[in-house]
């Protein structure tokens, strides 16, 4: 689209959770990454992909509702798979802590085989029912599925747009085994914007796009040493990375103790230019409790960084030549 939006576009984000988990265990385990698949980073990659694709500000592009399907062991099936329980319970407060509503049905098994029976089907109804209730503008679907094409003619039908999100990989497993994952291609032919995320990784991580940087949880290697710099002014601040960001506030890796600072004493930047990991100057001072806090936090840009990453604001065209 050529044109420039002013008003909200509202999407609608929905997990096809095995496959998502698949994608998530290839980048931890097999590729260099060494990794998962960060849930913000994908949302916020999310954002900036619609808002390339519909030709508006990522500021306009907000995830208002998002869903997570999957089918799950029993808990006792669970427990007996040492800390499965114990990690099942710090995905889902992952994500609630990223509003998406989790949806699980219980995985049965016949004649030795477990089998899940509905989900597609819950999945199906409750993007329908978001789109119309809540007037979503885009419908994103994480999945490569085949069977959600006529969800996805649906969508189209009521003008909502369609992006299917979605990664292609192979690999041989313990046993020898050659595993391949590719997306239908009904399904990919069906939606108004295919993201190939695979070949957008590739790219990205050669530019060092710190929006693909951001698609993955920081390792602790990865967190760099707070150091003192010089401004422009010649006054010392601190500098660091953004450790984790929630509704209006955020905390910035500096051990032992992490700081808090809120958005209102940004300097210069946007909270939608700051992701975990992103490298941000900023000045200690202490808050009415004596507790230390960031204030005056700066986003480090490009050309005052000696190497490190640019911000949001120019990763569109770094999307845009990969695709």
């Amino acid at each position: 689209m050529s044109t420039t939006k002013s008003s909200l576009t509202k999407i609608g984000v929905f997990y096809d959770g095995n496959y998502f988990l698949h994608v998530s265990n290839y980048y931890n385990y097999i590729h260099p990454r060494q990794s998962r698949i960060s849930i913000a980073g994908l949302h916020a990659f999310i954002r900036h992909q619609v808002a390339l694709d519909e030709g508006t500000d990522p500021r306009l592009c907000r995830i208002v509702d998002a869903h997570y399907f999957r089918g799950r062991l029993s808990a006792k099936e669970a427990s007996q798979k040492g800390s499965q329980l114990y990690y099942d319970r710090i995905f889902n407060e992952i994500l609630m802590l990223e509003g998406i509503t989790t949806h699980y049905l219980p995985v049965r098994t016949y004649q030795g085989v477990r089998q899940e029976k509905g989900v597609d089907v819950w999945f199906a109804l409750e993007a329908l029912e978001s789109a119309f209730l809540r007037d979503l503008d885009v419908v994103v679907l994480i999945t490569t599925n085949g069977d959600y094409k006529t969800l996805v003619r649906k969508l189209n039908a009521r003008g909502v747009r369609t992006m299917v999100v979605y990664w292609e990989f192979e690999f041989v497993d313990d046993y020898g085994q050659e595993k391949t994952t590719r997306i239908s291609q009904d399904l990919e032919h069906e939606v108004v914007y295919a993201v190939p995320m695979h070949e957008i990784i590739e790219a990205g991580a050669k530019k060092n796009n710190p929006l693909v940087q951001n698609l993955f949880v920081l390792q602790p290697a990865d967190i760099p040493e707070p150091t003192v710099k010089v401004n422009e002014n010649g006054e010392e601040v601190y500098q660091s990375s953004i450790l984790s960001l929630k509704n209006g506030y955020g905390f910035i890796s500096y051990p032992p103790n992490n700081l808090f600072f809120h958005f209102q004493t940004l300097v210069d930047t946007e909270p939608e230019e700051l992701a975990p990991g992103t490298v941000v100057t900023f000045d200690i001072t202490q808050n009415d409790r004596g507790q230390d806090i960031a204030t005056n936090v700066r986003l480090v840009r490009e050309e005052d960084s000696n190497g490190y990453s640019e911000p949001d604001s120019r990763v569109d065209e770094d999307v845009e030549d990969v695709i």
